[in-house]
C-alpha cells in the first residue's frame, strides 16, 4: 500500500512538473539577461569518445555555408540576410589556417546566401533573394560572378537553399512563401508584406482548393479594427471559392528544383515542401533533403509537427500544406483555436513517408552525408540543428535543437553527434557556456575524415523585439578523430 502512496505522489509531482513547464515554456532564445561578448570553449562541446572538437575561425557575421576547393582550402559565406530584418552584403571568405579571413567577393544585398558548393573550378552559391527573388550565383576565383537562374519566388517566409550538383546538374531548394499557404499578419511581422503586398505561394502543378478563407487583422492600413479575408494561394485580402483551379508553374514555391551546370530554365524534381534546406546525395546517387516544418503563427497555425529528413521521391507531392510527414494536419489541434482545416479537394498523389521526423521547432537545416570510414558513421546524414524560434514560431517546454545530429537512413534512428554540456538543452548562451550557439550546416572536409560545423551565431527572440541576431559572434567549428 506504501508503494502505491509512493506511485500515487511521484506522478503528481511529474504532473504537477510538467504543466509549469508548460505554463512556463521557454525557447532557447529567450534569455533574461544579455549574454555580452560570446564565450568560446571546444571543451563544452560533448562529441562522442576519440573525436575532437577545435575553433576554426570567430568573429564571422551570419555565417551559414563552407565550402573546399580542390586543394583542401576552406572557404565561407555570410549570409548578408538575417530574421530580424538585418541586410548586409553577404561575402565569400577565404579562411586561412590560423582563422584569419580574407574577402573574396561582396554581393548586393538580396540574401541571405544560404549555400555553397564548389565543382571544376567555381563556387556555386544559393541567393535567398528577400528583396529581388533568388538566384543561383556562379563564381569564379577571383570573385567574378555569373547569375545561373534568377527571379525565384523567394521574397517571403523562406528562401532559395542548396545547392548541390549531380550529373551536371544543380541542384537546389525553394522555400514557400507562407507557414501554410495563407498570406497572413505574420507575413508583415517578417516584413515583407509590406514590400511585396500581391506575393504568395505558388503551387508548382494545378491544383483544386476546398475554398477556405481566413479572416485577419489588416497589417497593411492604420485604419482601427479593418479586417480582410485571404484563401490559400493567393494575396493578402483575396479569397478563394470551392472548385477554384489554382495554376501551377515552374519555378515554384516548396520545391526542389534543377538547372543545366551552364544555367538555364527550372525543371522540377519534387514539390510540397515547406522549406526543402539541407540537401546532399548519397553515395548511390539518392537525394536527401531536410525540411523545416509548420510553425504555431499565422491566419492558419499547425501544431506540434517535427522537421523531417525525406529520401526524395523524384516528381512526387510530398504533402504541404495539408500533411507533415505523410499525416494529415487536419488532427493537430492547436490549443484554444482547434485544428488546422485543409485546403486541397484533391491531393497530388499519396505523398511518400520520410525517413525520419525530427524535433518540433528544432529548425533541422544543413545536412551531409558520412562517406569516409576512418570518421565512422559512413552512411549516415549528419544535420544541424539551428534551434527554436519561440515565441515566435510558438511555445516549447525548454529548448530544442541547438546541437548535430546523426541519422541512421536504414532505420530512421536519431542520435545526438554533438552537444552542449551542461544541465538541460539549449545553445551556449542559455546554458551560460562556451560551446555551440546556432548550429546552421554540417560539411565533411574533402576527404571526408573531418566535418565543419557552421555556428551562426547568438539569436536571441522576444515578444516584444522579435529576432535579434548578434553581429560577429559567428564559429566554425571542425571535429575530427583524435
Amino acid at each position: 500500500m506504501r508503494g502505491y502512496f509512493w506511485y500515487l505522489t511521484l506522478s503528481l509531482f511529474v504532473l504537477l512538473q510538467g504543466c509549469a513547464n508548460l505554463d512556463n515554456p521557454t525557447g532557447g532564445g529567450q534569455l533574461n539577461y544579455d549574454p555580452g561578448p560570446r564565450q568560446i570553449d571546444p571543451a563544452d562541446i560533448l562529441v562522442p569518445d576519440g573525436y575532437n572538437v577545435e575553433v576554426v575561425a570567430r568573429g564571422l557575421t551570419f555565417p551559414t555555408a563552407v565550402t573546399e576547393n580542390d586543394e583542401g582550402q576552406l572557404f565561407a559565406i555570410e549570409s548578408g540576410y538575417a530574421y530580424g530584418e538585418i541586410f548586409l552584403p553577404p561575402r565569400l571568405l577565404k579562411i586561412s589556417e590560423n582563422g584569419s579571413s580574407e574577402l573574396v567577393l561582396e554581393g548586393a544585398k538580396n540574401g541571405p546566401w544560404t549555400g555553397i558548393t564548389y565543382n571544376n573550378g567555381h563556387f556555386y552559391v544559393a541567393e535567398g533573394g528577400q528583396m529581388e527573388g533568388g538566384k543561383i550565383l556562379r563564381i569564379d576565383s577571383s570573385g567574378d560572378v555569373d547569375t545561373l537562374v534568377e527571379n525565384l519566388p523567394s521574397v517571403g517566409d523562406h528562401h532559395t537553399n542548396g545547392p548541390v550538383i549531380k550529373d551536371g546538374e544543380i541542384y537546389f531548394g525553394q522555400g514557400t512563401a507562407t507557414n501554410s499557404a495563407v498570406v497572413g499578419p505574420d507575413n508583415a511581422a517578417f516584413g515583407w508584406l509590406s514590400r511585396k503586398p500581391e506575393f504568395h505561394d505558388i503551387p508548382c502543378k494545378d491544383i483544386v482548393l476546398k475554398g477556405i478563407n481566413y479572416n485577419s487583422e489588416n497589417p497593411l492600413t492604420d485604419a482601427p479594427k479593418d479586417s480582410v479575408s485571404t484563401g490559400a494561394y493567393v494575396p493578402f485580402g483575396q479569397t478563394t471559392r470551392p472548385g477554384q483551379v489554382i495554376a501551377g508553374s515552374v519555378p515554384c514555391n516548396g520545391a526542389i528544383m534543377k538547372i543545366p551546370l551552364e544555367g538555364g530554365e527550372p525543371e522540377l524534381v519534387a514539390w510540397g515542401l515547406r522549406n526543402p534546406y539541407g540537401m546532399a546525395f548519397s553515395g548511390t546517387g539518392e537525394l536527401f533533403v531536410t525540411e523545416n516544418s509548420y510553425d504555431v503563427r499565422g491566419s492558419r497555425p499547425v501544431w506540434g509537427t517535427g522537421d523531417v529528413l525525406w529520401k526524395i521521391k523524384e516528381g512526387a507531392w510530398h504533402g504541404w500544406p495539408d500533411y507533415n510527414a505523410g499525416h494529415e494536419i487536419s488532427h493537430m489541434k492547436v490549443p484554444d483555436k482547434g485544428a488546422p482545416k485543409l485546403l486541397l479537394e484533391e491531393n497530388p498523389n499519396s505523398p511518400p513517408h520520410p525517413i525520419a521526423e525530427l524535433g518540433v521547432h528544432s529548425s533541422s537545416n544543413g545536412m551531409d552525408i558520412a562517406r569516409n570510414g576512418k570518421f565512422g558513421f559512413e552512411g549516415e546524414v549528419f544535420i544541424a540543428q539551428f534551434g527554436d524560434m519561440a515565441p515566435n514560431v510558438g511555445k516549447v517546454m525548454r529548448p530544442v535543437g541547438y546541437k548535430v545530429v546523426r541519422v541512421d537512413p536504414d532505420n530512421g534512428v536519431v542520435e545526438n553527434f554533438a552537444v552542449n554540456k551542461g544541465k538541460g538543452n539549449g545553445p551556449a548562451t542559455f546554458l551560460r557556456t562556451g560551446g555551440l550557439e546556432r548550429p546552421v550546416s554540417v560539411q565533411f572536409n574533402r576527404e571526408g575524415d573531418a566535418l565543419y560545423i557552421v555556428d551562426f551565431g547568438i539569436l536571441t527572440v522576444s515578444k516584444e523585439e522579435g529576432a535579434k541576431p548578434r553581429k560577429g559572434t559567428g564559429v566554425i567549428w571542425k571535429i575530427s578523430k583524435e
